[in-house]
């Protein structure tokens, strides 16, 4: 069977593109594509894909693109027949103990086997440990299909890459890391990339090394990350400022520029432990990135022990305190919440008996209820505060000036009463003590 026609198929119109899986991920890849070949963009959420087709993107990713797009979008399942190319972009999240949660690629692997035809090529983008889409996806596929891989279809594997809420490095921009498990699929997949990665693609030898690239790229930023959390604790301790330190750091040509900060999301806070599980069922223990993980997965305690010891010393009872917490969302200018270290922030502050009153007009008030409990409360309806923890970089959050932080306080509360947490450091030094506040930022 012949796989090396599929993208001049999908070139002259005679062949479809599917995409499996339109979140964050998925639905940008399926709008860049329809505008260059025909698209089928199915996901089994139908609350989501009737939002798509009535022109409404709840991931923010392509705005008002989604209004315009040609993407065939659908919750049958059935439609994936008609395809011969299918890109497979659900999530891989961990379990409450780390270890990989392949439930989400289990299934869409069944799915795919279940309306598979013959001569389609499979690429996988969602993040896996090395030997997933070999070893787990392809006996499944070949199962519930009845046809052969390397005969009747043909596997591939492709990372992601999306930085969900960044409109600098977008799909397009970003080089494309793509493999095949053997030549002709390897050539093939990366025909079809070619047609919307203007950055170009990186063809790797096997699957297994493109999926190590995604855990392994994911996994260094959050060592650097885990670095600076490390210093921003210690330079808490010694009473100087982590980022007039980092300043400093950074005036050198080597400095790597990482900050510190709340790691969360899909990719950061989650990928690192699919690569120790892959290690650790082949008799290695991490002996870093465990440890990078442990740092980063105990700052949202570090920062609401910091809010009650500030407290505290302003001479109020954190128990009756009113604190406020702006964002809980796992980055800025983003409706994300999947992950979300601001969660880590909340659940410490309630050990305590504090329960704080969270507001983010990026997050939908339905998912963060659903999700973790947290009702989240209009700008306009937040009681006064005795604490301000701003947690996300919003923009709006950025751009607010000192007399607009202390309008969030109650009035008669002096201003060296006033708590304020920049967990971000959003705001300027000098601004800051000038404000005679109580500030405090990571």
């Amino acid at each position: 069977m012949k796989f090396d026609t599929i993208y001049q198929g999908l070139i002259s119109g005679e062949e479809k593109l599917a995409l499996v899986g339109l979140g964050y991920v998925g639905m940008p890849i399926a709008v860049e594509f329809a505008k260059h070949v025909s698209v089928i963009g199915f996901d089994i959420n139908e609350k989501r894909v009737n939002e798509y087709r009535n022109g409404i993107d709840s991931t923010n990713e392509v705005g008002e693109a989604i209004k315009h797009t040609s993407v065939d979008f659908t919750a049958d399942p059935k439609r994936l027949k008609e395809a011969k190319f299918i890109i497979v972009a659900v999530p891989t999240p961990v379990n409450p103990d780390n270890t990989p949660d392949l439930r989400p690629v289990e299934g869409a692997s069944r799915t795919v086997g279940q309306n598979l035809a013959p001569g389609t090529i499979v690429v996988f983008e969602s993040t896996v440990y090395p030997g997933v889409t070999e070893d787990i996806c392809v006996p499944i596929i070949e199962k519930e299909s009845g046809l052969k891989c390397g005969e009747d279809w043909k596997i591939g594997y492709s990372p992601e890459r999306i930085n969900p809420g960044d409109r600098v490095h977008t799909l397009t921009s970003i080089r494309k890391i793509v493999s095949g498990m053997d030549e002709e699929s390897a050539n093939e997949i990366k025909k079809v990339y070619d047609i919307v990665i203007k950055a170009g693609t990186f063809p790797v030898s096997n699957i297994k090394t493109a999926e190590a690239v995604k855990v392994v790229e994911n996994s260094q930023r959050d060592i650097n990350i885990a670095f600076m959390n490390e210093i921003a604790i210690i330079c808490d301790k010694l009473k100087i400022d982590t980022d007039e330190v980092l300043a400093g750091m950074n005036t050198k040509w080597n400095a790597l520029g990482f900050r510190p900060g709340l790691v969360g999301g899909h990719c950061i806070g989650v990928d690192p432990y699919y690569l120790t599980n892959a290690a650790e069922k082949l008799g290695y223990h991490s002996q870093i990135i465990l440890n990078g993980r442990k740092v980063n997965d105990s700052m949202g305690a570090f920062v609401a022990d910091a809010a009650i010891k500030e407290m505290i010393e302003a001479g109020m009872a954190p128990k009756k305190a009113t604190v406020v917490i702006l964002g809980i969302t796992f980055k800025e200018n983003c409706p994300d919440t999947r992950n979300s270290k601001v969660v880590d922030i909340i659940n410490r502050l309630k050990e305590f008996d504090i329960d704080p009153i969270v507001t983010d007009s990026w997050a939908d008030e339905a998912v963060a209820e659903q999700e973790y409990g947290v009702k989240l409360v209009e700008w306009d309806s937040l009681p006064k505060a005795d604490c301000v923890i701003v947690a996300v970089g919003h923009s709006e959050f950025r751009s607010m000036s000192m007399k607009q932080l202390k309008e969030l306080f109650r009035e008669e509360l002096p201003d060296s009463e006033k708590v304020l947490l920049d967990v971000k450091s959003l705001y300027r030094m000098d601004e800051l003590k000038a404000s005679g506040m109580r500030f405090w930022r990571l």
